[in-house]
This record gives structure tokens, C-alpha cells and sequence, in this order.
């Protein structure tokens, strides 16, 4: 998905005809085709005449998003039948590559929501096909689009660049890791994968065609050929000329078809994202929500082929949101939420929306037999609310500091990719301090007192400066500054953006130099050490401790609206960020993490030092 303006599709045409089809040939075919399954025997999907075929016959893929990461593996199954129960025939999927390889050459492919063969045996199992969309970049709304953060340790790093030997040979490591796993699963070996997409959107980022080409040549040599798709705004396409030969023209938002089918010529052209929803950001006064029911409609009226981008969002956990910035790194910066929730039909915890309802009805309007009953949601579970109390202070555990004559980024000082790090040296009191290159969010400390805090985003409801006053003091004090970063760029040409402290500080005009900086992951070694609070804790930056009860285990909902800013764990478990600017105040927390009678809370507040109180709520707004 792409962060562009939100485009709704206001010219269709009717479905081009290959040479030798009828309008009532192509429909009797398709219906035909519709009830072709994924069944464990050898299928052929080809592009031919404009369309899409299967097994020789006129196929209409009728797909829905969702991402096996953003979803407990436990629900994979639900949320694969709810998609079917909608209506449609096949499931698009995104892999985030930095999920599957955290350092270099360290690959999981099997544990817990990484198991994307798994999920793709699922759908199988559930006679849905598969549009596989492997990247490597994604955006998504993913941390770094899915690009793996190690990759930022590279000072002169070019991404999505066939010439930058760094990021190539960490392309083809990822394509020769999972590309094994893919080909068994393609319609052709007897799996239920339809088409591989190569790369992502790459026109609204450059224009090298042999970037693509080459992409391509890597499935290729490891045993994956296709079929093959592609996905861009048709604009970018026109603009940047990179149709890929010989691939599907996917078309993301508002698209002509007639004047695509020029450029694809013979090859089939669909809509490769349609929105149901839309992205929402930290600071937007309310959740994105689409308008998709009228599209749809002519959609199925047309015979189109579409993947309804996304059929069921799912949650960011942990660190992974990414964020959106203008190319200019500094301006309009826009992290995206923990919820990927998305205004999708399905909701954050698999039930159904309206829109549901309202597009299953017109889906069911142009089936040949009844839709699948609707699967079972799973259940929700509440709790008294509780007190989290302060259990540990950030400047009681801090590692081991590292000097540093500037300071730099997260990536290059410590080959670390997320969480926090603390940059200090002594200054002296009552100066201006300047501090530039704030990636993202920093809370700034001398002599112990908290001065004030700086922000990244430019939101009238935040501090956009990167100027404040330092209180007056006797001498010199440690001048601490805390950065806490969210997630990795996702989109555009400012991608390589580090985190941590990137610019200079100056006090009173003057560079200040001769720093430590102390590297905080927030991994969980670290955490399960944590040395307890001996007292009252003096200033923030402090950990929260609690318990809730439940009396049974189902998914609940909990609600931060009185807590600052930071990060919540439930049975070590972290749920991601949240932030009192909204709109987003209720964290997700599927029932597989939680268990019947005690389930701990670790809470770590930027701002607070007194705990404040955990509600359970039935939903993420509301």
C-alpha cells in the first residue's frame, strides 16, 4: 500500500475480450473456472488474451489482504474463513522480510506468525487460492516497508537500488532463503499460490526498469517463474515506464483500465489494491474509514479482477508500525498507529463490520451458489480495572555507555534497530540548547530535572520546536537527552532514516562534543532483569507493574487513556506503543497471550511516575 492521496476508481471499462471470446463465452467460462479449487493436484494459471486463466478458462480473482504476521497464528484459520464467508476466492498476503531475517543470514521461516507456508497450507486447505506479494519491499505500513533495519548499519546505503552491492547481496540471500519454500507451494506444483508480485509500487520510487527485471531473474533462478504480476498507481507507471514485460499490470486506487490495457497490451490488467479503509496515524483526530461498496459494485458488474487491500488488518505489534515523512526527512512525519485495524471489513479481533455485511451481500448477488456460513468469532473477555505501580527506574539499569565524539545514529553507533538510546555530557545551566536531527520523539533531562521534551512530528497539538532553556544551575550537570524512535520510514525516497540522535547539539551557539551514549533495546533479557525501585521514583522514565484477572481467557482490549506515552507488555508480550494524542487509546491483546486468573502488565511512561489506570474495553474505539 502506498501513502499517496486516497484514490477512489471512477472509470471502468467493460472486460477487454481476447481474440476469439464472447461476452457469453468469457462469463460461462468464468463461472466454470469459479468452482475450480485448490486441491493438492497441478493447476494452470496463465496470463493470455487479456485475462487471467485457470486450467484454460477466464478466471476472476476476487481476493482479500491480510497479513499472517499481523495476526496470531492461533486465528489464521478464523480469519481465512471470514474472508471466504465474504465471498471471495483468493487471499493476497504481504511477507515482511525483516520479520523473517532479523540479522544477516539469521532466518525464522516456522515459528509462531513467521510460518507463511503454514498459512498458505491453510488457505489451501480452505479452498482459497493465493496472490503471494514476497517484496522485498512491501510498505505496508511496515517498519522500513519490510526491508530489514540491519541493512541501515551500511553508511552509503541505496535501497531498492540493483547497484547498491549491500542491499543486493541481502536481496539475494532473502529470494535463495525463501524461494524453496514458495515453489512447492505455486498452483503449478499443486499449491495454492496463483501469482508472485515483484516488488511493490517501485514506480512511485524510481525508474529503473533492470531493477525489476533483475528482481524477477532472482525467482527465476531459484525455481519460481511465475506467473508474475506487478502493483503501482497507473500515473507513476506512465511516468516512470516501469511495466514489467510480460507480467499482470496491478493497479492500486483510482484506475482507466482501457488506457492501462495500452501499456499492457496482451497481459492482463486488474485492481491490485482497492481500499476499503485507509491508514491512520498518531495525532489524526479520528481512525481512517473507506468507502469501497460503490467500487465493488461495478467491480462485479465488470467482471473485474481486484484484492481489496486490506480484507482484515490486524495489529502492528511489538516494534513494527512503520511511518510515513516527506523527502525532505523533517517535515509532515506520520507514524502510524499500533492498530492495523485499517476501517478493514473484518475487524482487529476477525469479527465483522458493516461493510461486511454490505459487501458480502453484493458478492453473494454474483455467486453461483450460497456463501459460507459466517465462522465463529472469537470471544471477548473483560477485567476490573487496574493501578500499574512503579516497579523500575530506566536510570537504575542503564548498560554500560559507549563514547562517542558526535552524536550518531541508533544503526551505526550500536547495530540496533529499535527502542531507545541516551545520549549525555555535562553542560552547564541557563544556556539555549538547540538540538537537531531528533529521530523521533526525545525527553530531555539535566541534572536529573526533566527540562522538556521534543518531537519529530509537527502537529499543533505537539512542541515542533528544537529549542528549549535549560534551567539554571551551579556549575555543570549531566545533560541527558532520551530518544525514543518509532518505526523506520515505509515509504518515498526518504527511507534510509536512522534513528536515534542524527543532527548536532549546540548550546548557545556552541557544538557541543565529547558524548556518551547508552543503547536501549528494550529486549527482553534486559527487561526480565530489571533492577526494582528502592523508593519513590524521582523522574520519569519509570516501569509500571500490575495484574489482572480473568476469570476466562478470551481477547480483550486495554485502554491507556490515562497514561502518556510508551509501551505495554502483557505476559511479555509487547502489544506496541501507545500515546495519549490519540485516536488510537485501546491496545489489542489476542486471547492466546492471555491465560485464566493472573496476567502481568509491564508498562514503561516517557512522562509518568506515578501509575495511572488500566481499563479493559470491548473494542478499539467506542
Amino acid at each position: 500500500m502506498q501513502r499517496r492521496d486516497f484514490l477512489r476508481l471512477s472509470v471502468l471499462t467493460p472486460l477487454a475480450l481476447g481474440a476469439g471470446w464472447g461476452v457469453g463465452d468469457v462469463r460461462a467460462a468464468t463461472a466454470a473456472a469459479v468452482g475450480i479449487k485448490p486441491d493438492g493436484r497441478p493447476h494452470r494459471f496463465e496470463l493470455s488474451r487479456q485475462h487471467f486463466l485457470l486450467d484454460g478458462r477466464p478466471f476472476q480473482i476476487m481476493s482479500g489482504e491480510m497479513h499472517p504476521i499481523r495476526i496470531p497464528a492461533e486465528y489464521w484459520r478464523q480469519r481465512i474463513r471470514m474472508a471466504k464467508a465474504m465471498g471471495l476466492n483468493t487471499i493476497a498476503i504481504y511477507l515482511m522480510w525483516n520479520a523473517l531475517e532479523t540479522e544477516p543470514g539469521v532466518f525464522d521461516l516456522t515459528s509462531g506468525s513467521r510460518d507463511f507456508a503454514k498459512f498458505i497450507r491453510l488457505c489451501q486447505e480452505e479452498g482459497m487460492w493465493v496472490y503471494l506479494r514476497p517484496g522485498p519491499y512491501v510498505c505496508g505500513e511496515w517498519d522500513f516497508g519490510g526491508l530489514p533495519p540491519y541493512l541501515l548499519r551500511h553508511p552509503n546505503l541505496r535501497v531498492r537500488d540493483k547497484d547498491d552491492p549491500d542491499y543486493m547481496a541481502a536481496v539475494r540471500r532473502y529470494i535463495a532463503t525463501i524461494a524453496p519454500v514458495v515453489r512447492p507451494l505455486l498452483a503449478a506444483n499443486g499449491g495454492p499460490i496463483l501469482m508472485v508480485q515483484v516488488e511493490n509500487e517501485y514506480a512511485s520510487f524510481g525508474s529503473d526498469l533492470g531493477y525489476l527485471e533483475t528482481i524477477q531473474a532472482l525467482w527465476q533462478q531459484h525455481g519460481v517463474h511465475g506467473p508474475f504480476s506487478t502493483a503501482d498507481g497507473q500515473d507513476q507507471i506512465r511516468e516512470a515506464k516501469t511495466y514489467l514485460p510480460g507480467a499482470a499490470l496491478g493497479l492500486d486506487g483510482g484506475i482507466d483500465f482501457a488506457a492501462a490495457q495500452a501499456v499492457a497490451g496482451e497481459m492482463p490488467v486488474w485492481m491490485a489494491e482497492g481500499y476499503p479503509g485507509w491508514i491512520t496515524a498518531w495525532g489524526d483526530r479520528q481512525f481512517a474509514r473507506g468507502h469501497f461498496a460503490d467500487t465493488l459494485a461495478r467491480l462485479l458488474a465488470e467482471g473485474r479482477s481486484f484484492n481489496m487491500y486490506v480484507v482484515h488488518g490486524g495489529t502492528n505489534f511489538g516494534f513494527t508500525a512503520g511511518a510515513n515523512v516527506d523527502d525532505d526527512h523533517r517535515t509532515h512525519f506520520k507514524p502510524q498507529i499500533t492498530s492495523y485495524d485499517y476501517g478493514a471489513p473484518i475487524d482487529e479481533h476477525g469479527a465483522p463490520t458493516a461493510d461486511y455485511h454490505t459487501f458480502r451481500k453484493l458478492i453473494a448477488a454474483h455467486a453461483k451458489a450460497p456463501l459460507p456460513e459466517l465462522p465463529l468469532v472469537p470471544p471477548m473477555a473483560s477485567f476490573d480495572a487496574i493501578v500499574p505501580q512503579p516497579h523500575a527506574a530506566l536510570w537504575d539499569n542503564l548498560p554500560a555507555a559507549r563514547k562517542t565524539e558526535h552524536p550518531q545514529a541508533n544503526e551505526l553507533l550500536f547495530g540496533q534497530g529499535h527502542g531507545m538510546v541516551l545520549y549525555r555530557r555535562a553542560v552547564p545551566g541557563g544556556g539555549e540548547l538547540a538540538v537537531d536531527g531528533v529521530r523521533d520523539y526525545a525527553t530531555v533531562f539535566h541534572g536529573g530535572r526533566y527540562v522538556d521534551y521534543i518531537s519529530r512530528m509537527q502537529d499543533p497539538k505537539l512542541r515542533a520546536g528544537d529549542k528549549l532553556r535549560l534551567p539554571a544551575s551551579k556549575g555543570e550537570a549531566p545533560l541527558e537527552i532520551l530518544i525514543d524512535s518509532f518505526g523506520h520510514v515505509n515509504f518515498g525516497h526518504a527511507m534510509v532514516d536512522r534513528k536515534g540522535l542524527v543532527g548536532e547539539v549546540k548550546l548557545d551557539g556552541q557544538t557541543l562534543t565529547g558524548w556518551e551514549a547508552v543503547s536501549l533495546p528494550l529486549g527482553e533479557r534486559w527487561l526480565a532483569g530489571l533492577q526494582p525501585l528502592r523508593g519513590k521514583p524521582t523522574r520519569p522514565g519509570v516501569f509500571f507493574k500490575g495484574t489482572f484477572k480473568l476469570a476466562q481467557v478470551g481477547d480483550c482490549y486495554l485502554d491507556m487513556a490515562d497514561w502518556a506515552k510508551g509501551y505495554l507488555w502483557v505476559n511479555g508480550h509487547l502489544l506496541g506503543r501507545y500515546w495519549n494524542i490519540g485516536p488510537q487509546q485501546r491496545l489489542y491483546c489476542p486471547a492466546p497471550w492471555l491465560r485464566a486468573g493472573d496476567n502481568e502488565v509491564l508498562v514503561f511512561d516517557l512522562h509518568r511516575t506515578e501509575g495511572a489506570p488500566i481499563r479493559s474495553a470491548a473494542a478499539l474505539s467506542g
